[in-house]
């Protein structure tokens, strides 16, 4: 990245708890795991700690919630209390990540290290106040990590939540200091789409899809993707708007892109609903900067390559601006095309973002 002059963003755990942790400790529902994470940041601070600037501690944190074993490496055993493993989990990866902060503040001077959620703001689906409550407790979820990251302690709320689903944190005496010291210096966020919630039993049968497995029902007002994730450019706006007002610290897009069925025809893909996708959102996050001061340290797509979609487990669900001969049987080359995207995308960047055409 640095012999091209490409600013390198490194994610310390993306989804990737290994496999001998998770059968050595039952992954992060062990509090063993914190150490397990800070030799694994040691070792990564020391050997490029030179090299990087910008550090996230955990890929969408917010999905231990959704996805316990994609989140966290957890895998139940009959009888459990599932939410109490997976608060507790949560716990766990909210201490290593402070302690990462710290770590990272110690040992590389002027570096940034930040947290990281599948954002995507919940929309009432009326002005019923059912509905805006529904909403709101639909973004606490999402914003529970973030909330301890960037405040350095538990909402008021998540200590009630917890209580109401028969969970009983297990800590230790320094917990609370850990994590008043260990605050973030950015919130970076995958966005895909927006979302939209009821209160109302029969509205809520009508389910859309979106990121992962978190529930939602269908905007009427929003187009949707192949794979039903609805396409709201404005609903990014309105996001970075509502997490720098929540949290007041510089922002980082990390993940933005959408995912389709590409076609080669001809030895190329003419993908412009992806061009268009991204030219509509890169358009809002532009207006998010520099009409309404958004602090927003950088923008980075999901993604530069084709690869197996993390929701779904298909090679078809494809993001890349660059297509890979591979499909879900297993068949193909591994040969790589590059599509329409990756000219629009080249052009793109080498203007700053100013020439979106």
């Amino acid at each position: 990245c640095l012999k091209y002059g490409i600013e390198p963003l490194v994610t310390i755990c993306h989804f990737d708890t290994p496999i001998a942790l998770i059968q050595k400790y039952g992954g992060w529902k062990d509090r063993r795991m914190v150490d397990a994470f800070l030799k694994y940041c040691k070792i990564l601070f020391e050997n490029f700690g030179s090299k990087v600037k910008y550090w996230i501690t955990f890929n969408e944190i917010n999905m231990l919630l959704h996805m316990p074993f994609m989140g966290a490496g957890i895998v139940f055993e009959e009888g459990e209390n599932q939410e109490q493993v997976k608060y507790q989990a949560a716990h766990h990866e909210l201490l290593a990540s402070a302690k990462a902060v710290r770590m990272a503040h110690e040992m590389m001077p002027g570096s940034m290290i930040g947290c990281m959620l599948a954002a995507g703001q919940f929309y009432p689906y009326s002005c019923a106040p059912g509905d805006v409550y529904a909403a709101m407790e639909c973004d606490r979820d999402n914003y529970f990590f973030i909330d301890v990251q960037t405040r350095g302690a538990y909402p008021v709320w998540a200590y009630k939540r917890m209580e109401r689903l028969g969970v009983n944190l297990v800590t230790e005496p320094e917990d609370t200091k850990v994590l008043q010291e260990g605050t973030v210096d950015f919130v970076s966020l995958s966005y895909y789409c927006s979302r939209c919630m009821s209160s109302d039993p029969e509205i809520l049968k009508n389910k859309s899809r979106g990121n992962a497995v978190i529930n939602a029902v269908i905007n009427p007002y929003l187009k949707a993707s192949e794979w039903g994730w609805q396409i709201d450019p404005l609903g990014l706006r309105i996001t970075l708007n509502t997490l720098y007002d929540r949290y007041r610290k510089p922002l980082f897009i990390v993940e933005n892109g959408l995912g389709a069925v590409d076609v080669v025809e001809d030895g190329s893909i003419h993908d412009t609903y992806r061009i268009d996708y991204m030219r509509e959102h890169i358009k809002a996050m532009l207006e998010a900067v520099n009409e309404d001061g958004i602090p927003l340290l950088g923008y980075t797509s999901w993604g530069c390559i084709d690869l197996v979609s993390a929701s779904t487990g298909e090679m078809k669900k494809r993001y890349g601006m660059i297509y890979v001969d591979k499909q879900n049987d297993g068949s193909g080359n591994l040969e790589r095309l590059k599509k329409d995207s990756f000219y629009w995308y080249q052009k793109v960047i080498a203007s700053g973002g100013e020439d979106l055409d």
